[in-house]
C-alpha cells in the first residue's frame, strides 16, 4: 500500500483512516466512508484498484453522478500512469463502443460511469467480460432521497450490486447524516452489520465561517468587495496567491452582482447553467489554472474541482441546506492553509429557496394530473413533447423542475418505460400510491424543509459554536 501511495501519489504516509479502510475493503469487506472533501477520499479505492492482481480481470468501477466530475477524475489518475478511464455520454457512438471493445478485452483497471450506463444493454455486455472486484459509489449522498442531492437512478444500487455479482462495496461521500445512511445502507441492499462506518468527522479547523447579516444587494456587493480586498486573506499588497468561489442560488442575480464586480475591477469568470458545456469548461479551466482568480457560480460549480489553495468561499444567497452549505465550504484551503467563509445571510432569500423546495417536490395532485396527461392524451404527448406537458402541468419558470423530478421517479419505479422522449411516454404500469401518495410525498417536503430551516439555526448559532453545531448534525447517533 504505502510502495504504490509513493510510486503514483508522491505520499509517504497515510492520512488518518486512509490505510485502515483500505486493508478492510482489500480483505472484501463493504465500508462506508464519510470524510471531509479534500482528505482523500478517493484514495480509498484506488489503491486497491492498483493492487488488484493484472491480467485477471479484475476491475474497479466507479459510480459517479457527473460527467465533469468524473472527466475530472479520470484525467488527474491518468496524468499519474494510472490505467484509468471513463464510459459516458461525452463520448460519440464510435468512441464508445472502442471504449467499451478495450474493457471487455481487459483494459484499464479504474472505470468510471454514471449509474444510468446500467440501462445500456451494450454496457452490461462489456461489463459481463470482467471481474468487478470492487465497486466505489462516489458521492454516495446522492443514493439517499433524504439526502440533498437525491439522483433518481442511485437509487438502483442494489440492482446494480446484484448484476454485478455483490462485489465489495465501498460508499463515499462528506457529507451524510445519520438518516441519510441509514437509507444508503438499505438502498444499497447491504445489512447496517454487514458495513463498517468510517467517519472522520467534519472538522475543518482552518477554515472560519463567518455569516453576516445583511437586507439589500448593495450591502451584499460591499461584503464581497471588501472580503476580495482584505489584507488578512490576500496579503498588506494582494500579492498572496488564492482563488475565490462566490456562490449565488440564481443566474440572474449572478449577472447583476458579475457586472456590479466588473465595473469595481474585479476580473472574474462567471459558471452556470445556461452556459455550453464548452463554455463551462473554459470558466472552470481559467479558474483550475489560475488565469482567472474569482468565479462567480451556481451551486453546479465544484464537484471535482480540486484546486487546494481557495482562500475565500462567499455564499452571496442562501444555500437550502446544511449538507450543500458543508459540501461547497469543503473547497475551501485543502492546503491546510487558513480560509475564510463568509455566508451573507438576508432572510428574503429564505423565499426563493422555498420556491426551489416546492417546485423539487411534485405533490399528489401534479402526479395525477401527470398520469392522466400521459394516458388520455399519449398522442399529443408524442406530437408535441415534453415542452407541451410542461405547459399543461406547471407554470413556466427555470427553476421548476417539477416535470423533470415527476419523470425520473415515474421512470425509477417503472411506472414509464424510460426517462426520454418518447418512452417516459408510454405508461407501463400503475402509480404505487405507497410511494406516490399524498402522505409520503409530504413527508418529504417536510424534509426538505426541515433542511433548510437548520439553515436558518446556523445563523443564529454564534461563531464559536458553529462547529459544535455542524458536528451534531452529521454526527447524530453515529451509526
Amino acid at each position: 500500500m504505502n510502495e504504490l501511495l509513493k510510486e503514483y501519489f508522491g505520499y509517504d504516509s497515510f492520512r488518518p483512516q486512509q490505510a485502515e479502510v483500505i486493508e478492510h475493503v482489500m480483505a472484501g469487506r463493504h465500508a462506508m466512508v464519510v470524510m471531509p472533501t479534500g482528505r482523500g477520499k478517493s484514495l480509498c479505492f484506488q489503491i486497491p484498484a492498483l493492487a488488484a492482481t493484472p491480467g485477471d480481470g479484475n476491475l474497479t468501477l466507479v459510480l459517479s453522478p457527473l460527467v465533469a466530475l468524473m472527466q475530472d477524475q479520470v484525467d488527474a489518475l491518468q496524468a499519474r500512469d494510472i490505467d484509468a478511464t471513463l464510459i459516458n455520454s461525452s463520448l460519440d457512438r464510435n468512441a464508445r463502443l472502442q471504449r467499451q471493445e478495450e474493457v471487455a478485452e481487459g483494459k484499464y483497471r479504474l472505470l468510471y460511469v454514471t449509474p444510468e450506463r446500467f440501462r445500456k444493454e451494450e454496457f452490461l455486455e462489456t461489463i459481463a467480460h470482467r471481474n468487478i472486484q470492487l465497486l466505489a459509489i462516489d458521492e454516495a449522498h446522492c443514493v439517499s432521497q433524504w439526502g440533498h442531492d437525491f439522483r433518481p437512478d442511485y437509487s438502483r444500487i442494489a440492482e446494480i450490486r446484484e448484476l454485478l455479482g455483490n462485489p465489495t462495496t465501498i460508499a463515499l461521500t462528506a457529507t451524510a447524516t445519520a438518516e441519510c445512511r441509514a437509507d444508503i445502507y438499505r438502498q444499497m441492499g447491504i445489512a447496517r452489520e454487514d458495513i463498517r462506518l468510517f467517519h472522520e468527522g467534519i472538522d475543518r479547523p482552518n477554515l472560519t465561517m463567518k455569516v453576516e447579516s445583511v437586507v439589500d444587494e448593495d450591502q451584499k456587493n460591499e461584503h464581497i468587495v471588501d472580503a476580495l480586498r482584505d489584507p488578512d486573506i490576500w496579503g498588506e499588497n494582494g500579492d498572496r496567491p488564492g482563488g475565490t468561489i462566490v456562490y449565488f442560488s440564481l443566474i440572474k442575480t449572478l449577472e447583476r452582482f458579475a457586472d456590479k464586480l466588473r465595473r469595481d475591477g474585479f476580473d472574474h469568470v462567471c459558471y452556470h447553467g445556461d452556459l455550453s458545456r464548452t463554455q463551462r469548461r473554459s470558466m472552470q479551466d481559467a479558474f483550475m489554472s489560475g488565469e482567472v482568480d474569482t468565479v462567480l457560480a451556481t451551486p453546479a460549480f465544484g464537484m471535482g474541482v480540486d484546486k487546494e489553495d481557495i482562500r475565500l468561499i462567499v455564499h452571496a444567497e442562501t444555500p437550502g441546506s446544511i449538507e450543500s452549505y458543508y459540501q461547497e465550504i469543503g473547497r475551501a484551503g485543502r492546503d491546510g492553509e487558513p480560509s475564510r467563509c463568509v455566508w451573507l445571510y438576508d432572510q428574503a432569500d429564505l423565499m426563493t429557496q422555498m420556491q426551489f423546495i416546492e417546485w423539487a417536490n411534485p405533490d399528489a395532485g401534479f402526479y395525477d394530473r401527470l398520469m392522466h396527461a400521459l394516458t388520455q392524451h399519449a398522442d399529443r404527448c408524442d406530437a408535441f413533447g415534453l415542452d407541451w406537458l410542461n405547459q399543461q402541468l406547471q407554470r413556466v419558470s427555470p427553476h421548476d423542475h417539477r416535470l423533470e423530478t415527476a419523470i425520473a421517479m415515474l421512470d425509477r419505479h417503472g411506472v414509464i418505460a424510460g426517462p426520454r422522449p418518447p418512452e417516459c411516454f408510454q405508461v407501463v404500469s400503475d402509480l404505487p400510491r405507497d410511494l406516490f401518495g399524498e402522505a409520503a410525498l409530504n413527508e418529504k417536503m417536510r424534509r426538505d424543509q426541515q433542511r433548510l430551516y437548520a439553515m436558518v439555526e446556523f445563523a443564529k448559532t454564534p461563531e464559536a459554536e458553529r462547529q459544535s453545531f455542524l458536528n451534531e448534525y452529521f454526527l447524530g447517533d453515529g451509526s
